[in-house]
């Protein structure tokens, strides 16, 4: 268990400061009003809502296709698994279940994004407890990442890759085999962030004991994701609930012991061997076949699809711009997202769009453990921690 630092007598004063919200160890907008007695914390509170998104309520005036891009900037390291949560969602409303092709290629992408949220973490959590080089090395493999994405869809960070009903378009000849060929050099490149950091003195003295929570507080707090499951707690929605093709690949759950930062730098480590081990199945079992569904009210019509008359041209835009109409009623729908669930909320009213909307984010519930984990700290313990939850301020102020 974690043990509470007391140094000082119970009638010192304390001080209270304000850590963000522009300070980068905060991970984006937060702001932390801290009451420190020394350099120990005793109360500690995250204030959010700088970014002023209001996602939700835009979705309400937007066609389900025409919000697929705003989803993209939730947690934007991981564009592909917003994609997924939301038309997941649009989709089990509509009762459509997409492609085999769609399936495994949905998959495939999912994992790629849960690679690099996890790099990018790793680098900023090292850069962030002094190891700088890691945060420079992780980018080796992520550039690759970008580059992937931008071939499939033109863009490298912001995709709107995925529809409803499918995809915006098939991959192009020879891009499985470049895949291919990341995967097969990533875990040599996972070993050596391990060599840099897993058993460096300065590394474990940061985070072993640091930022402890019970498996029962972490349940009782919402805690999802990597985090949960370093706390030892099997609950992975791929396993627990499976969608896509992740019940008929061979792959392990990752769940850790130790409670701590060190735990959740363990549980990610292997989490990223696991994704790749994921993606090579993808890619030896993609089906041929469309990657969408044969549907002219869903889908949009082909990028080269030749239309034989004016009115056939007029016809396609009007289903393009109207969008599909939806029945009336309610979804929920989640995805084991790299932050943890990412879970999207439908109230359909047969519109177009959805008359409410409501996203649940693991940033914004992980974030409300940040008290029970640094209370009776240090002040320098708070970066190590808040760093180990992994949060996007574009996810918690949506």
């Amino acid at each position: 268990m974690q043990k509470t630092i007391e140094i000082f007598p119970e009638n010192l004063e304390l001080m209270t400061l304000n850590m963000g919200p522009q300070h980068p160890s905060t991970h984006g907008v937060l702001q932390l009003v801290i009451d420190l007695e020394g350099e120990v914390v005793r109360k500690i509170t995250p204030i959010i809502g700088y970014l002023h998104r209001g996602k939700e309520k835009t979705a309400e005036v937007k066609t389900y296709h025409q919000f697929i891009p705003y989803t993209d900037r939730l947690d934007y390291l991981s564009p592909m698994s917003n994609n997924y949560a939301f038309v997941s969602t649009v989709e089990k409303l509509l009762g459509i279940e997409v492609t085999p092709r769609a399936t495994y290629l949905r998959t495939l992408l999912c994992e790629l994004a849960r690679i690099s949220s996890h790099l990018l973490w790793l680098g900023s959590q090292a850069m962030e407890l002094g190891a700088a080089t890691v945060f420079l090395y992780i980018f080796r493999e992520r550039e690759i990442i970008y580059d992937l994405f931008e071939a499939i869809s033109g863009h490298r960070f912001t995709v709107s890759y995925m529809r409803v009903g499918g995809m915006a378009r098939d991959i192009p000849d020879g891009w499985l085999e470049k895949v291919q060929a990341f995967t097969d050099d990533f875990p040599k490149r996972v070993t050596e962030y391990e060599d840099l950091l897993t058993l460096n003195e300065i590394f474990l003295q940061r985070t072993k004991g640091v930022g402890m929570i019970s498996a029962a507080d972490a349940i009782d707090l919402g805690l999802t994701g990597p985090c949960l499951r370093a706390s030892d707690v099997g609950w992975d929605i791929r396993k627990s609930n499976p969608y896509l093709a992740y019940g008929e690949l061979d792959w392990e759950m990752v769940v850790g012991t130790g409670c701590d930062v060190y735990e959740r730098y363990l549980v990610r480590m292997e989490e990223m061997r696991q994704s790749n081990r994921i993606v090579q199945q993808c890619i030896q079992r993609m089906p041929d076949g469309p990657v969408n569904i044969d549907n002219p009210k869903v889908i949009y019509p082909p990028r080269d699809n030749v239309h034989k008359s004016m009115e056939d041209l007029i016809h396609h835009f009007m289903l393009a711009y109207e969008g599909f109409r939806t029945p009336e009623g309610e979804v929920y729908n989640s995805i084991e997202a790299p932050k943890g669930e990412l879970g999207f909320y439908i109230y359909s009213d047969g519109a177009n769009k959805p008359y409410r909307l409501k996203i649940r984010s693991p940033s914004f519930v992980n974030l409300q453990t940040l008290s029970k984990m640094c209370t009776g700290r240090l002040f320098a313990d708070v970066v190590a921690v808040i760093g180990s939850l992994d949060i996007v301020l574009g996810d918690s102020d949506r």
